[in-house]
């Protein structure tokens, strides 16, 4: 029989059921006891818990600290039946600078660092109370909250602090619940006070008029920038976005001229240890190039981490480069979930403040019922205090007559009318209480409790000046606790090329002989008369010729072509600048260059260039080759085989091209031959080509096409120059001896440059000595093929013209002061001439 009413009581149920009923009630206890705060005071139950048990101890601001340990028992043997590590951390937490924006908690001792490091034991440390914790717990004594019985029913804890400021906001918070989870970004106090007050005042306001004027994003304890207003925008408009964070750096430069990266502030919750670890191991591994110092700085004070570079580094790029590769660009993905009457709840920054002002107009009233109920009490214990005074030789001798306390309280109740209260309070009334003086100040007190009685009343009936009370406690707050933004708001390309940090500006690249390379603006050099001396251009070492001179764009592509036939590709940023008459860095340290490697070519790929669909190889001994610019588009650090030279042979030039150009080829005999460059099939990278100019023992130092212009520049040796008509150039077959182009004399020396002008544009000759002058070709002459032409540059002796560089300039600069020239419209080409 007692086995079957065992049985009896055995239901069956489903195990499907059972899991789906255990599990939803588990989701929800975690989501509304543990993992999401409560709209209205932004804290977690935990927290929450934490400022009640230190309020409740009395370890308040104005206090001795007290250990932590004591603060932690207290927490869970009354209130949190949950492991006292999860307290302590929570309470850690909440006194980190790096944590909190406003901290909750004035902790003393070792309580962790941004770099990862734990806090001391709990026995170690001490807290306190912080000054801005106790405006969360202002009145909670005045019944403005409810309060809910504790885990064992033993105590009570309340269900809400009144947080007389939106706490939710202004420190944010992070919480992984069961299904969901949160990810609110703190605030500034000033800010959130202000849209706050903003919004009593016009309950139609928008989120935009909010953004515009009031709260400009997050701002975070750790500072750094917030990269645009898109994702801070759709954050307070839905409640999820991304927000990007930068590292503020500052970009200095040593005395010995290395340019070095100071950061200063980092993104919120990047641990600075494991950051400085990753830009070590980027160095180590070679992803970013040019750091030759990385040192963490960093003190009480504030962050600093030191990044030095090589001198001849562009600071922008390596930022750039730890931007994209490490946490110094780190994205904050908001997600403000929040209990709304303990459900959760997904909320706009209009529902949030909406939220908390409908909490704080309950705190105020709920005060405001609490203390007119004590003004109404004293105004009737004081009532009958008076009357026991007026009539005191009565009172005092129905008291002496009177057997116990309940005969008197009764006697004096019957005879005066009044209540068991304020009999009792005669009944406890002190003798000194009968002095004339004490009448005064009682009467006084009354009068003054009914001037409250009826001031509270009217905040009552006046629904107005609810919210004005509301308003002046935020503002007192905000002049208290209110600090500068910390977190700066900037536009910027949140996923930004190495280019897109470098203006874009024209400049020189030099090059000399022995391989030291620099690049220069190009107003460095100004215009002169041609026949003048010029100007230094580039201080050379001892034996050294400036070898090549090449004008461009910052932002155009550079190939490098090599006596081995290699080509490498880099930027016109990637050339480290210098100034005009400085010598440069050896292109070694730039490119991977094999042993016995040397650099002779240098071509600019202007951007979004659409006619260049080949590159025209010519050689020194006449060999030419074509091959589509599409083979050169990726090209590794180490290079590529651009064409494969003969015996003896070498690279003198390589022309952009659409397909259907002529080639203009000169050489030092001075004579050039003019044909289609379709005589020249297509080939592959690695091909050798074919033969384009019979050079009869000389040597190609120039190459032009029809497109450049309508003139020949031809160049000698010693400074000559002049202009000729292309059609003065007969149209031949690839491969033929060519015709005079320039009559060689003892006078200008052999032809060193041939180049094809529209007569517009700017010319720069530099000599081997590293002389430069900047003229207009408009004032070099049009002579026929045969002449010797006119003298451009005075050139000495033992010296000889080396380079030359063609700028085509913009109508708008060519009718410009030509003293003063702005060059923001340049257009350049250029070739490489060999100065023997």
């Amino acid at each position: 029989m007692e086995e079957n009413k065992e049985f009896d009581r055995v239901k069956s149920r489903s195990i499907s059921d059972e899991m789906k009923k255990s599990f939803v009630s588990y989701a929800m206890s975690v989501i509304v006891s543990r993992a999401l705060p409560d709209v209205r005071d932004g804290l977690k139950p935990v927290h929450r818990r934490i400022l009640y048990a230190m309020n409740d101890l009395g370890m308040t601001s104005d206090k001795p600290y007290k250990k932590s340990a004591r603060i932690v028992g207290d927490v869970i043997g009354k209130y949190h039946p949950h492991g006292d590590s999860a307290v302590y951390e929570s309470m850690v937490r909440m006194s980190q600078d790096f944590s909190y924006r406003y901290m909750l908690v004035d902790g003393h001792g070792n309580f962790g660092s941004i770099d990862g490091d734990g806090a001391a034991a709990m026995r170690y440390t001490e807290a306190r109370m912080s000054k801005i914790s106790m405006e969360m717990m202002r009145d909670i004594n005045k019944e403005t909250v409810d309060f809910q019985p504790n885990y064992d029913g033993e105590e009570t804890e309340p269900s809400v602090l009144p947080s007389r400021f939106p706490n939710v906001l202004v420190n944010g918070g992070t919480g992984i619940a069961v299904g969901m989870a949160t990810n609110i970004p703190p605030h500034n106090l000033g800010e959130v006070i202000d849209a706050t007050i903003a919004l009593i005042d016009n309950p139609e306001i928008t989120i935009k008029e909010l953004m515009d004027e009031y709260i400009f994003g997050p701002d975070f304890p750790t500072g750094a920038y917030l990269l645009g207003r898109s994702g801070i925008k759709s954050a307070f408009e839905t409640g999820r976005g991304s927000v990007v964070m930068r590292a503020k750096v500052d970009i200095t430069e040593l005395p010995n001229g290395k340019p070095v990266l100071t950061i200063s502030e980092i993104p919120y919750q990047v641990n600075k240890a494991n950051l400085v670890e990753k830009i070590a191991s980027l160095v180590r591994d070679k992803e970013i190039e040019g750091i030759t110092d990385l040192r963490d700085e960093s003190n009480r004070v504030g962050i600093k981490i030191v990044i030095e570079l090589r001198r001849e580094i562009q600071p922008e790029v390596v930022l750039n480069q730890l931007y994209r590769l490490t946490a110094m660009q780190s994205t904050f993905g908001v997600n403000m979930l929040a209990l709304v009457d303990n459900r959760p709840k997904l909320l706009n920054l209009l529902e949030i403040l909406g939220y908390y002002r409908d909490h704080q107009i309950e705190i105020i009233t709920r005060r405001t019922r609490f203390e007119l109920r004590k003004a109404e009490e004293r105004a009737h214990i004081l009532e009958g205090m008076i009357i026991a005074l007026d009539n005191i030789d009565e009172v005092m001798t129905i008291i002496r007559s009177s057997n116990d306390d309940a005969e008197a309280s009764s006697r004096l109740n019957e005879r005066f009318g009044l209540t068991a209260i304020q009999s009792k309070a005669i009944l406890d009334m002190q003798f000194r209480r009968l002095t004339g003086l004490q009448r005064e100040k009682l009467d006084a007190e009354y009068a003054e409790l009914t001037l409250t009685i009826e001031d509270l009343k009217d905040i009552l009936a006046n629904h107005s000046r609810v919210l004005d009370i509301i308003k002046t406690d935020l503002e007192e707050i905000k002049t208290k606790f209110g600090d500068p933004r910390r977190s700066e708001v900037i536009e910027a390309d949140i996923d930004m090329l190495d280019e897109d940090l470098i203006p874009e500006e024209d400049i020189v690249i030099s090059m000399t002989m022995n391989g030291y390379i620099k690049r220069t603006t190009i107003d460095s050099f100004n215009v002169q008369n041609r026949g003048g001396k010029g100007v230094k251009g580039m201080a050379t070492y001892d034996e050294d010729e400036i070898d090549q001179f090449l004008a461009l764009s910052t932002h155009d592509y550079l190939l490098v072509f090599t006596n081995k036939g290699k080509v490498y590709r880099m930027r016109g940023f990637n050339v480290p600048a210098a100034s005009r008459t400085a010598k440069g860095i050896p292109v070694v340290n730039l490119l991977s260059l094999d042993e016995g490697e040397e650099v002779r070519t240098l071509v600019k790929v202007p951007r979004d260039d659409e006619d260049s669909k080949y590159a025209f190889f010519v050689t020194r001994q006449g060999i030419v080759k074509r091959v589509a610019v599409s083979e050169f588009e990726s090209i590794r650090q180490n290079g590529k085989i651009a064409i494969t030279l003969r015996e003896d042979d070498e690279l003198v030039a390589v022309k952009m091209t659409d397909g259907s150009n002529e080639i203009i080829i000169g050489g030092g005999n001075g004579k050039a031959v003019r044909f289609d460059e379709n005589e020249v099939r297509p080939m592959g990278r690695t091909a050798s080509g074919v033969r384009g100019f019979d050079v009869d023992g000389g040597i190609v130092v120039g190459v032009a096409t029809d497109r450049e212009g309508k003139y020949i520049l031809a160049i000698t040796e010693k400074g000559y120059g002049k202009r000729t008509e292309l059609d003065e150039y007969r149209l031949t077959k690839r491969g033929a001896k060519g015709v005079k182009t320039v009559n060689i004399t003892e006078k200008n020396g052999n032809l060193v440059s041939l180049r094809a002008v529209e007569g517009d544009e700017e010319l720069l000759v530099i000599s081997s000595d590293g002389t430069v002058i900047r003229t207009e070709v408009a004032n070099i002459g049009i002579y026929g093929r045969s002449t010797i032409g006119v003298r451009i540059i005075n050139v000495g002796e033992n010296d000889a013209v080396a380079s030359v560089a063609v700028l085509k300039v913009s109508e708008e600069i060519a009718d410009s002061d030509t003293d003063d020239k702005s060059h923001d419209d340049t257009v350049t080409e250029t070739e490489t001439v060999d100065s023997e």
